[in-house]
């Protein structure tokens, strides 16, 4: 059974083009097990992979946001997964989803050993096609494909609602745009994690930037302090650990966490001492009792 890569920029496309595949090659009514790998460890759905299911025979095995792994830091379990692309269950479907990167490793390689197909959908030639017997100018379209921010799905509804608004008169303008579609914000989750990594890391600049960005979302303060508290916490944790020699498996039984936050966590803990955390600990706690938006500036600005 051939491994797939499929790459897109939309990930709705991907998830279209994925339900296509395992209909036609029979695996409709196979177990699907989904492993992102920003979440969980390769070796997770390695396991899975070289396992044989219980209940069913057919399994279907999909991995996403494997540009995360860096081929110099994953060696042992990327060869694993290439070995075993080169000879795979017959009973086994894996799908890889790729945003499309090919200057990666991982990624070139990957290329080599699975069917590749590339799933592009032009948003905007999508607009114009839905709206071919309505008059719309590219002033509108692109400011419609603005405020979709790229989501595909959000884009065919929005399409939908404007055709029925103005079935009338045939006219979509950019004042129809701006009352009825709602401007979609990026993923809090997404943001979340770029702003906790970008303060991590000392950048000041883009930990600020994605911190205003945050406040769009209407987060209460309070709930950014227990988040930069969580992080500057987890960091000063496995930095006593990793003083003790313990293994990124062990320090993750320790402290109940996945062993893929930890290995990402000991990339910063080289950026601070304990007493800077311990500092930086200290700090946030005192907020609490005044807290504003100003400190929380001024604590991304003195870190």
């Amino acid at each position: 059974m051939d491994s797939y890569l499929i790459e897109s920029k939309d990930f709705q496309s991907f998830q279209n083009e994925k339900e296509k595949i395992i209909n036609d090659l029979g695996f409709k009514d196979a177990s699907i097990n989904s492993y992102d790998l920003e979440e969980v460890s390769l070796e997770n759905a390695l396991e899975d992979l070289d396992t044989y299911g219980f209940l069913s025979d057919k399994k279907v095995v999909v991995l996403t946001n494997i540009e995360n792994l860096k081929y110099d830091d994953n060696k042992d379990s990327l060869n694993h997964l290439f070995k075993y692309i080169s000879n795979p269950n017959p009973d086994n479907l894996l799908i890889i989803y790729s945003n499309g990167n090919n200057t990666l490793k991982t990624i070139k390689e990957l290329k080599k050993i699975c069917k590749n197909i590339e799933v592009n959908i032009s948003i905007k030639d999508y607009i114009k096609n839905a709206f071919k017997d309505y008059k719309i100018d590219f002033k509108a379209i692109n400011m419609l494909d603005e405020y979709c921010l790229g989501d595909f799905t959000k884009v065919v509804s929005e399409c939908d609602k404007l055709k029925n608004y103005k079935y009338n008169d045939k006219t979509i303008t950019c004042d129809d745009i701006d009352i009825l579609v709602n401007k979609k914000l990026g993923d809090s989750r997404d943001l979340t994690f770029a702003f906790s990594r970008s303060l991590a890391e000392k950048n000041k600049k883009a930990a600020l930037e994605k911190y205003r960005e945050l406040l769009e979302y209407n987060i209460e303060p309070l709930s950014i302090i227990g988040l930069l508290a969580s992080q500057i916490r987890i960091i000063y944790q496995v930095k006593l650990l990793e003083e003790k020699s313990m293994r990124d498996k062990e320090i993750a039984e320790v402290l109940g966490e996945k062993e893929f936050r930890i290995k990402k966590t000991r990339e910063l803990t080289r950026l601070y001492s304990k007493n800077e955390l311990l500092k930086l600990m200290q700090e946030l706690s005192n907020m609490d009792y005044r807290l504003n938006n100003n400190l929380i500036e001024l604590f991304i600005l003195n870190i």
